[in-house]
């Protein structure tokens, strides 16, 4: 069954969620990510069908989340690499892997990593692009942003006005 787009949707989340919003893709993506960069190697991982791999790879290079690179060329073989654009999204994968580090392995995460430029083990955390502080989930409220279209998602426009109204 073919699932119907987001791309429309007036929501950076939504149109977000239209690219990496299945279980298969966040995880093909975690793998280009770590170096698991050939379609073989990402499909003996995951254990998912050709098929599927073949079709979620198609939608992240179309998406221009990943690139092709050719490896070989008889027969032709590729390796998958992170876009500019794919090095962003890969930082969502980081926020989920926080959040399963702390819900489902109890705080003890199964991977961790080590920051190059100081070689410290960390942990890599969101924070204002201003002052240098870690942000935290009630530390930052949602305001309209410069696209914000009020016919599109007036309820979202409604909640907005609620939250900037409490927090004047």
């Amino acid at each position: 069954m073919q699932r119907s787009t987001l791309s429309d949707q007036p929501c950076s989340v939504a149109r977000t969620l239209d690219i990496i919003g299945d279980r298969w893709t966040p995880l093909v993506l975690r793998d280009i990510a770590i170096g698991i960069s050939r379609f073989d190697a990402i499909q003996a991982d995951l254990g998912l069908s050709r098929k599927v791999l073949a079709q979620r790879l198609a939608n992240l290079v179309e998406h221009e989340v990943v690139v092709r690179v050719e490896y070989q060329d008889n027969p032709p073989r590729y390796d998958y690499r992170l876009t500019e654009k794919g090095n962003d999204l890969a930082m969502v994968l980081l926020a989920i892997q926080q959040f399963g580090d702390r819900w489902f392995f109890g705080g003890q995460a199964p991977i961790a990593w080590k920051h190059l430029s100081c070689g410290q083990i960390s942990k890599p955390v969101q924070v204002c692009d201003h002052c240098g502080e870690q942000v935290r989930p009630g530390e930052a409220i949602p305001m309209r942003g410069p696209s914000f279209v009020e016919d599109a998602a007036p309820l979202v426009g409604e909640a907005l006005d609620e939250i900037a109204a409490a927090f004047g």
